[in-house]
């Protein structure tokens, strides 16, 4: 071979073996650099995770915070629902017991008004009949008429006179006036006293000329004279009631005394 040739067969085989350095270099610089990248995208992946973990980690305490704040929150209000409902029950309890209050208040007012309105009653006139009148009279005169009255009737006689004229004195205005007098008569000829009898009868006549009771008071003036043997004046005044009242029974009962005389 030539010198010239072998010149070239080294440098081609320098070149081919350049070559092939350049290439076993390039691929192990190629490996190399992949083996970086590599490493790089591991160590970026465990730093991810490493953050991801450390924020999932915060969340977690953050949120697990969060839980018992709003658990604790929950307790609170739980509490103040509940303190609530001891006041509305208390608030309840006390509004019941105003309600109960103002009941017995209202029916105290009311049975304090009914309990006036009564003694307010017993103090107003009422109006009565008596003896084919109206009379408005005071309580009082109506209880103590009614009161004398049942004395007489149980004939206690000389103890009906006595509250028959404490009655006129205490009540001289009274409407009971006619009426009393003729009971008051009558008390008296039960017990004899003729002369006051006839006076009280006559009272009666000259006040009330027209009371129911006028009639009866003549024929009780008649029996009263007849009593004291004053017959002539008997038989005119059973002569008068004939005429002046000829439809009363007290005029049937003079009618009968009348013939006695004949």
């Amino acid at each position: 071979m030539s010198s010239l040739s072998s010149l070239f067969y080294v440098q081609r085989s320098w070149f081919a073996a350049a070559f092939l350095l350049s290439a076993l270099v390039g691929n192990a610089c190629a490996g190399l650099f992949d083996d970086e990248e590599a490493r790089r995208a591991i160590l970026d992946l465990r730093q991810s995770n490493a953050d991801l973990r450390q924020q999932i980690t915060a969340e977690t305490q953050r949120s697990t915070e969060e839980g018992v704040q709003l658990r604790q929150s929950l307790i609170d209000l739980q509490n103040h629902l509940e303190g609530v409902r001891g006041e509305v029950a208390k608030l309840r309890g006390q509004g019941e017991q105003m309600v109960r209050e103002l009941a017995d208040v209202q029916r105290s007012q009311k049975d304090g008004a009914q309990s006036m309105d009564e003694r307010l009653r017993k103090l107003e006139p009422v109006r009565i009949s008596l003896d084919g009148k109206d009379l408005l009279v005071e309580p009082s005169e109506k209880r103590d008429y009614e009161s004398a009255l049942a004395i007489f009737r149980r004939s206690e006689f000389a103890n009906a006179q006595l509250i028959f004229v404490d009655f006129l004195n205490r009540y001289p205005q009274t409407g009971y006036r006619p009426s009393v007098l003729f009971w008051l008569g009558n008390a008296q000829y039960a017990t004899k006293d003729y002369k006051e009898a006839m006076a009280n009868f006559r009272s009666l006549i000259t006040i009330a000329p027209d009371h129911a009771r006028v009639p009866e008071a003549v024929l009780a003036i008649a029996n009263c004279q007849l009593e004291i043997k004053d017959n002539k004046a008997a038989r005119k005044t059973l002569e008068d009631l004939v005429a002046k009242y000829p439809s009363s029974e007290a005029a049937a009962a003079a009618r009968d005394r009348l013939a006695r005389f004949k």
